[in-house]
């Protein structure tokens, strides 16, 4: 008897305990389960509706253009708005510029003046200068530029003469390339126009329409003071044979 209450108290439960203990268990779970869920009211529909109006929108490009003068740099650009826009991609801080791109170069040959445009590299820029070749020898170099500028003025052009212009971008990595650096003198330059440098041909000095104006009207003054020199030049040495005619009739009279 007594082996068997011990084996009973020790052992496995019965049947029905075993079915009471289920449904208590049961029951704690169930109670648990309830006690945790949130029932969702209207309030919380529209708090829902309110947090997805509120996510931020995907980033867009940035308002930055490498070829516009005065840009802002595009770093700036992200800090500005609510959300960082996207800048395009630039070679790392630690290498040298890529040459930028010379563009769109007008002379204006009356004031021996150029202007010039470029766009910036896909590297980080920290100023620019331009070089200028007018003969053989070391070419001038302007003043450093800002690293927002893409549009420079050339004074001094002669009127017909022949020059080599590149800009030059650097950072503290070092300076961009100079293609045909180490060629002599303009005339042997021949690399194409549409990399950091240009050959410029400066047109001789036009005359301007009032001087053109006085220089015809000048010559046709003194072609005609020279017809009319000549006509009574041959007037006095050869005679008018109308006066000879018309005396000979009175004397006849």
């Amino acid at each position: 008897m007594f082996g068997g209450r011990f084996s009973l108290c020790q052992g496995l439960p019965t049947g029905s305990m075993l079915g009471s203990l289920y449904l208590l268990w049961l029951v704690a779970m169930t109670t648990s389960l309830v006690s945790k869920a949130q029932v969702l009211t209207p309030q919380d529909y529209e708090e829902d509706d309110d947090e997805a109006v509120a996510t931020p929108s995907l980033a867009v490009p940035c308002d930055y253009d490498r070829c516009r003068h005065l840009q802002v740099p595009c770093r700036e650009l992200q800090k500005a708005g609510p959300v960082a826009c996207l800048c395009p991609g630039l070679s790392r801080e630690d290498r040298q510029p890529d040459p930028p791109r010379l563009g769109e170069v007008h002379i204006v040959a009356e004031e021996g003046c150029a202007v010039v445009h470029w766009c910036a590299p896909f590297s980080p820029v920290k100023h620019y200068w331009l070089l200028l070749w007018e003969s053989n020898g070391a070419p001038q170099k302007s003043g450093p530029l800002n690293a927002t500028v893409r549009r420079a003025e050339l004074k001094g052009l002669k009127p017909g003469g022949t020059y080599v212009l590149c800009v030059v971008a650097a950072n503290d990595a070092g300076e961009s390339h100079v293609p045909g650096a180490d060629v002599e003198g303009p005339d042997n330059w021949t690399d194409p126009s549409f990399g950091p440098c240009r050959k410029l041909i400066m047109p001789p000095k036009p005359l301007t329409l009032v001087y053109a104006a006085m220089g015809v009207g000048t010559a046709l003054a003194l072609l005609s003071c020279a017809a009319l020199v000549w006509h009574f030049c041959l007037r006095e040495r050869c005679g008018c044979p109308r006066r000879h005619g018309t005396a000979q009739t009175s004397e006849a009279l």
